[in-house]
């Protein structure tokens, strides 16, 4: 619902919600009508109405409160005198519900006792993730530039780092809140809900990927914190040996990966919460791990060739083996430039080789893969960590490791480091296991309903059949391609092509990562620094219109696209930044917001959203002087853009 839209007779009628005030204004309609269908759904699940009334309140407090800059001042003049006190993080206190809205003192406790589950699925995604996920006031957008509300007069092909909800995923995630609120206000336990939730998104994960009864599956915040999982595990190997943890070009993965693989904290806090010194050892965790990083490029920033990187890798493992260490030894697939090493191939032959003597952690965070190629890598007795915010789109920070029955059987019997509690609840693990144990009880809430976003997009590519998505991504490589060579001084990074199994679906082998570096147009003898890079993709994200108003209608247009990865200047001389467009899920299923127009027409007018991303990029460069001293942050939507009302489900 728009703004300036009058509110349904029969929203403000329905008993026992009050009509809104004579002199509500008109941009206020929004707010009503969400308070309006949050209470209506409640009293239909048997709610009793003052509890129904106030639990709306606490969503369309949040959702008017995450509207507050585009609000007239008028209209913030009249809005209830509830809001501001629904909308805290911290309760108001059941005296004071119990007089914003005449709640019995036992209904005003359990309000007050269940408030951190209470809310929009926007504000409870927000939670159970560390300083990354956390949204910026002044941009209403996370670390990654994107939000968990869908944006989508945004185009986004920036699945190589993370995306914005559509409205696809934010429905699904809506659908889960609503579930868990509803049976919290019926009086189930807390942890009892919760642990429901996650339970669906774990079984819908399984499903997806095909997994055997017995594999498992942890769930986690992030890619990052599957690393610590991946870690933690090896720890459970019944061996008292030193560990080596053998990486695939860390700085192509995540800046923390390389301290979580040594179990050292890579944030300022964690994702339960918890405040810690970044890079300071994780408690339980053995301070003698050893990393040994290979190299997925030379000192020009090319391809290394797939033989050397294996070769380097294999000859890491000896080493390990010889030094008497437990190894662990990654797979890559794919970095963040779309690189895969070691083959599988090559992970299947030192299994031959060398036993259960190693660990294999698959690193497919990216998750541009079928479920038969995982489950080629479970078969191997690897651990894969997936994520449902690259590829899949799903909103930022939902993590997996999916077990194979050789590591689950670890599980049962050993003790996890200590301070893996500071990341994980023992819900996250699969029920029961012995090793959990230790660990806080509950689960992760805001973790469940991010996965149940992804699990949306996961579905709806699933449905569309392989042939038809190998289409999709050659006319997408085609698109980039044509709007790529419209902008001068822009040059594609070459990816070597690549295969995983002689059965893997057609589409998996197409590029689908596009990497590209700029030329400073105030220094053309090199490309853009990283920092120079990061002010591109930030001046991507945001409407330029009141700084270039001459060419105001491009300018306007938000493009997210993947954050610049540092690689080395050609020649030498330092970093350069290089940013990256990226085909994701959504491209292949159908982008929510597009789903009014035919099959070829949404197709051809999201490769057209390609030419605008680089038309704006030409547009910045050509006005590097002027947008480089106004300095222009982004924001959660263009300057035109209206304020809507989510779904509720």
């Amino acid at each position: 619902m728009s703004k300036g839209e009058p509110l349904p007779a029969e929203f403000a009628a329905f008993h026992p919600l009050p009509p809104p005030p004579p002199a509500a204004h008109p941009a206020l309609a929004p707010f009503f009508l969400r308070h309006a269908a949050e209470t209506i759904w409640a009293l239909r699940q048997g709610v009793e109405p003052a509890l129904a009334r106030a639990a709306a309140a606490r969503a369309a407090a949040q959702f008017v409160m995450a509207e507050w800059d585009e609000l007239p001042d008028a209209a913030r003049a009249v809005l209830p005198d509830w809001v501001r006190p629904m909308a805290a993080e911290v309760s108001p206190g059941p005296a004071r519900l119990q007089s914003l809205f005449g709640l019995a003192p036992d209904a005003a406790a359990r309000l007050h006792g269940l408030w951190c589950l209470l809310g929009t699925a926007d504000a409870l995604m927000e939670t159970g993730g560390d300083i990354r996920l956390a949204r910026d006031p002044k941009t209403a957008l996370n670390g990654y530039g994107c939000s968990h509300r869908p944006r989508p007069w945004a185009i986004t092909f920036a699945s190589s780092t993370a995306s914005s909800s559509s409205e696809r995923g934010y429905i699904a995630a809506d659908r889960a809140r609503l579930a868990v609120t509803a049976a919290l206000l019926s009086g189930q336990p807390a942890r009892q809900a919760v642990s429901a939730s996650i339970g669906r998104a774990r079984r819908g994960i399984a499903r997806a990927f095909g997994l055997r009864a017995d594999e498992k599956i942890v769930l986690a915040a992030s890619g990052t914190d599957t690393e610590l999982l991946a870690l933690a595990l090896s720890h459970l190997a019944g061996t008292d040996k030193p560990i080596q943890n053998i990486l695939i070009a860390p700085e192509e993965t995540g800046r923390g990966v390389p301290m979580a693989a040594r179990g050292l904290h890579f944030a300022v806090d964690t994702a339960l919460g918890h405040e810690v010194a970044c890079e300071a050892p994780i408690e339980g965790f053995r301070p003698d791990t050893m990393l040994t990083n290979i190299s997925l490029r030379d000192p020009a920033g090319v391809a290394r060739p797939l033989s050397v990187v294996e070769a380097e890798a294999e000859a890491a493992l000896r080493d390990g083996f010889m030094a008497g260490r437990r190894v662990i030894l990654h797979g890559l697939d794919l970095s963040k430039t779309g690189l895969l090493a070691p083959s599988p191939a090559c992970l299947a032959r030192l299994r031959e080789i060398y036993g259960a003597e190693f660990d294999i952690v698959v690193d497919a965070c990216q998750a541009r893969l079928s479920p038969a190629s995982v489950r080629v890598y479970l078969a191997l007795g690897a651990t894969v960590l997936i994520t449902g915010s690259k590829f899949f789109t799903g909103p930022p920070f939902a993590g997996a490791a999916l077990l194979p029955a050789t590591v689950v059987a670890r599980l049962r019997t050993g003790v996890l480091p200590a301070g893996l509690a500071a990341y994980f609840n023992q819900d996250e693990f699969p029920p029961g296991v012995a090793a959990a144990r230790g660990l806080p009880a509950g689960g992760n809430y805001g973790l469940a309903l991010r996965w149940h976003a992804a699990l949306a997009e996961i579905h709806a590519l699933l449905r569309v059949p392989p042939a038809h998505r190998a289409a999709i991504l050659q006319g997408f490589a085609q698109a980039v391609a044509q709007g790529a060579a419209r902008v001068p001084g822009l040059a594609l990074l070459p990816a070597p092509p690549f295969g995983r199994h002689e059965d893997e679906e057609g589409w998996e082998r197409l590029p689908s990562i596009f990497t590209f570096a700029l030329r400073a147009p105030h220094a053309p003898e090199r490309f853009l620094t990283p920092a120079e890079a990061r002010q591109v993709y930030v001046w991507l994200n945001t409407d330029l219109s009141p700084w270039l108003e001459t060419e105001a209608e491009l300018a306007a247009r938000i493009c997210h696209i993947g954050q610049p990865v540092p690689l080395p200047q050609p020649g030498g001389g330092g970093q350069m930044g290089a940013l990256r467009v990226s085909a994701g899920a959504r491209l292949i299923s159908g982008e929510p917001s597009h789903q009014a127009l035919p099959p070829r027409a949404r197709l051809a007018r999201e490769f057209a959203d390609i030419g605008v991303v680089f038309a704006k990029i030409a547009l910045i460069l050509r006005h590097w002087r002027h947008l480089a001293a106004a300095d222009p942050s982004p924001s959660y939507r263009a300057r035109a853009a209206p304020m809507t009302c989510e779904p509720v489900s």
